[in-house]
């Protein structure tokens, strides 16, 4: 067991669940969600996470238990954890395939069939990758393939295994920044994500996002970029990108932004706190947000190895 590694994913896998539970309290009346925002008011909220986190728990197993993601196992915890408790924010094409797994159906089979045999394009393969990036943080071409097999038992569309693919490595860049003590500029960053990437829809935008000012409106960010509404890879995957680049060492100041692209936020949220929790000083995350947060190592999501 590599303890350093795993110490790496778990703290990739708190900001994942920090971000998580945040953004999940800020839906309700448009007006009032606002508000809170402007005034950075949390809403009254339980700080529960949603299947962003639980997704993201049973690859730590893998991890923990393997050193690597085995696919069928993952599988097994993924629909597992369903079964324990499926009002926690699954989309409609994952209660089909949780379900579907449930039955004993072969988990790839299902993945492949989803969308016509297109397989899914879903953001549900990016929302719990980071912790992927932070376990190989030294070794891109091992997190481009562990997020690829992550993505593939559920989201086997080559958008969805781009999309996690693009989260894994921005949290493995971030994460060996953080113990060489380097910066990057926003778009180096950006860059150096690309880089890594095949072409496809998804890189295509995470391209656009050099373009976008960092003073931009986050309104006109979201027109530009997307903000998951549309619940796929290449629709939250480079807002994501573009605003963990542009808070690479400020957890706190990165969810901020991130919600306030409503959309899908409870992902946008998750997906930035894993990436950038991993350069933020320990001081710089809020006690509160971290004492509050549920305990995924306490969650009956997590079954020790």
């Amino acid at each position: 067991m590599n303890t350093h590694r795993l110490q790496l994913a778990q703290k990739s896998l708190l900001g994942n669940s920090i971000g998580d539970a945040f953004g999940e309290s800020f839906f309700g009346p448009e007006d009032a969600i606002y508000k809170a925002i402007y005034f950075r008011e949390i809403p009254q909220t339980t700080w529960e996470f949603t299947d962003d986190t639980i997704m993201a728990i049973a690859i730590y197993s893998s991890l923990e238990k393997f050193g690597e993601i085995n696919q069928d196992f993952i599988a097994e915890a993924f629909a597992r954890n369903y079964h324990l408790d499926f009002n926690r924010g699954y989309g409609p094409a994952m209660h089909r395939t949780m379900r579907a797994i449930e039955t004993g159906e072969h988990w790839k089979k299902v993945s492949k069939a989803a969308f016509n045999g297109m397989g899914s394009m879903g953001n549900g393969g990016a929302m719990r990758a980071g912790l992927i990036g932070a376990y190989f943080y030294d070794d891109l071409q091992k997190v481009k393939q562990q997020a690829f097999l992550s993505s593939e038992i559920t989201h086997a569309n080559e958008e969805g295994c781009v999309g996690a693919m693009a989260v894994a490595i921005a949290t493995a860049i971030n994460t060996q920044l953080q113990i060489d003590n380097e910066t990057l500029t926003p778009n180096e960053f950006i860059k150096k994500v690309i880089s890594e990437l095949p072409d496809c829809d998804t890189t295509s935008k995470i391209k656009k996002s050099t373009t976008v000012l960092p003073n931009y409106d986050i309104r006109t960010v979201v027109s530009i970029l997307g903000n998951g509404v549309k619940m796929i890879a290449q629709d939250t995957v480079p807002i994501a990108i573009w605003i963990a680049a542009h808070h690479q060492t400020n957890f706190q100041e990165a969810i901020w932004r991130a919600v306030s692209a409503l959309g899908d936020r409870d992902t946008i949220c998750a997906i930035v706190g894993a990436i950038t929790m991993m350069n933020t000083k320990d001081k710089h995350i809020p006690a509160d947000w971290k004492n509050k947060v549920e305990n995924w190592q306490k969650s009956e999501f997590y079954q020790k190895n």
